[in-house]
């Protein structure tokens, strides 16, 4: 305990000399939901405009080659929450509404780095990192979750828009819950007698293409089986204004303080039901819409610094939790009314894919007068948030927190265009990153998903790319260039044998 004590003392003296020299910012971190590298202006979209999101790239630095650590959502969060691959821990795929907890208390978290260094921690909107411990009660207080790993304040979105329950969660408790009507949920056998879309598909305003077809709320049919919690069932059409509300919110509520936001937004994540304000104003479909809401919504953080005049005090980070998917089990019009708009812009694959499509993201960053405006090549990691942030606030890392998560600071800002040596991608088969090459391992299986129509990178050999001559990733040059798979392999080897890959 004395141990622990003095550690701690030497954490909050080493951040308080920190604050002396100057002054920590405040760190709003945006994270989007499926939003490809092609998907904002900023990337280069022309069939819709994105001027605030945009207005982060013309006023900080805009990153080329910044990666989520999978091409799926749960993984993704895990890794920037804790600082370790996904892949790694058994548990941490795509996970059900029903899920528990996959973090363990108590861990440090880059919550729990920021709240160690004096900030007001708070998370609002999609969580997909399971709630609750062996027996998960929606009716009850939901312990643990968001309050065990770093966050003081929490406003969820427990899973993701298309898997029950579709109820809200605030601070371990599901916000206006009748206790009279209690919530029962299963992801393995029918719950309650409310319609599903399976059987009732003339009660939807919005069809499965894939799945989603069990118990309907507002209208459209989700994974899993809910009853119960009417009147606190969310409204698909007034997620954005809720989730945006409560991030606002907390901003004001702790303007006098230091304080960390990890805005985490539904949007553009499938069941997409823009507000009618967006409905059918991008052209592109509910699609197109509601990147003009993600947009929106960004734009209504930034108005909210700026009439608090905290903008000049206050890090913005705005990315993406994996890469785009057009059609991901809804029939929303999104592959009819694509035209020329290319969701990965330049990238090959997407969502649940190998190829850098998968992974690559849109990635800004704002701190005005320490940010100077620009693009930067450096190799980046959501992995590293929690290292660089540790940095930023004085605390040095536990031999055992955070071990895939470097200090990435100066990339981060501006200030280094090398960033990371090197840089592994999840989605069915690994990937490497280092200087020109890519490596994916070898993996069995399609090599096209026959729901969304994504190319998933799987081949029985391995592939190796340039990707300072090959974005795309359309040559595979492996044969050409043979000791470099086999010294790449070997990396990829050690990383994963070694169960860390921080020195």
């Amino acid at each position: 305990m004395r141990t622990n004590l003095l550690v701690l003392a030497l954490v909050v003296a080493g951040a308080a000399s920190i604050h002396a020299a100057e002054p920590l910012p405040n760190v709003v971190l945006i994270y989007a939901d499926d939003l490809g590298y092609g998907d904002l202006g900023a990337y280069g979209a022309t069939r819709f405009q994105t001027p605030h999101i945009d207005s982060l790239a013309v006023q900080g630095l805009r990153l080329t080659n910044a990666h989520a650590a999978a091409a799926t959502c749960t993984p993704s969060r895990y890794a920037l929450m804790t600082g370790e691959y996904a892949w790694r821990r058994k548990g941490t795929g795509v996970l059900p509404g029903d899920a528990r907890l996959i973090i363990e208390p108590g861990r440090t978290t880059l919550a729990s780095v920021m709240k160690r260094a004096g900030y007001r921690t708070g998370v609002v909107g999609k969580w997909h990192l399971g709630l609750g411990g062996e027996r998960l009660d929606w009716n009850a207080e939901i312990r643990p979750g968001p309050f065990e790993i770093g966050f003081d304040e929490s406003f969820l979105v427990p899973a993701t828009g298309d898997r029950v329950p579709c109820v809200y969660v605030e601070n371990g408790r599901v916000v206006g819950l009748d206790a009279k009507d209690p919530i029962e949920v299963s992801y393995a056998n029918p719950v309650g007698s409310d319609p599903t879309g399976k059987g009732h598909p003339e009660l939807l305003k919005m069809h499965p293409s894939a799945g989603h077809d069990q118990t309907i709320v507002n209208g459209i049919s989700r994974i899993g089986w809910m009853s119960g919690g009417r009147s606190a069932r969310w409204v698909d059409e007034d997620m954005a204004d809720v989730l945006t509300g409560k991030a606002t919110a907390f901003i004001e509520r702790h303007r006098d303080e230091r304080f960390f936001l990890y805005y985490a937004t539904h949007d553009i994540h499938v069941p997409r039901v823009p507000h009618p304000r967006f409905a059918g104003k991008s052209g592109l479909g509910p699609r197109g819409d509601v990147i003009l809401q993600l947009d929106w919504a960004t734009g209504r953080i930034l108005e909210t610094l700026d009439h608090l005049k905290l903008a000049d005090r206050t890090l913005v980070i705005f990315t993406s939790d994996n890469g785009p998917v057009v059609d991901d089990g809804y029939r929303d019009e999104a592959v009819e009314k694509l035209g020329g708009h290319r969701p990965a812009g330049p990238l090959r694959g997407g969502k649940y894919s190998a190829f850098d499509g998968g992974t690559r993201v849109p990635m800004l960053v704002r701190w005005p007068g320490r940010v100077k405006p620009g693009v930067s090549d450096a190799l980046v990691g959501q992995v590293d948030f929690l290292a660089s942030f540790a940095a930023l606030t004085g605390q040095a890392l536990g031999l055992q927190d955070g071990p895939d998560s470097l200090d990435s600071m100066a990339a981060l800002l501006g200030e280094s265009r090398t960033g990371r040596d090197q840089l592994v991608e999840q989605a069915g088969a690994l990937s490497l990153i280092t200087g020109p090459w890519k490596l994916i391992e070898p993996h069995p299986g399609r090599k096209v998903d026959p729901e969304t129509n994504t190319e998933l990178g799987n081949d029985p050999q391995p592939q190796l790319y340039d990707l300072t001559v090959d974005l795309g990733e359309k040559q595979n040059v492996a044969t050409d260039h043979a000791e470099v798979v086999r010294d790449l392999t070997a990396r990829l080897d050690r990383i994963r044998q070694e169960g860390r890959s921080r020195r």
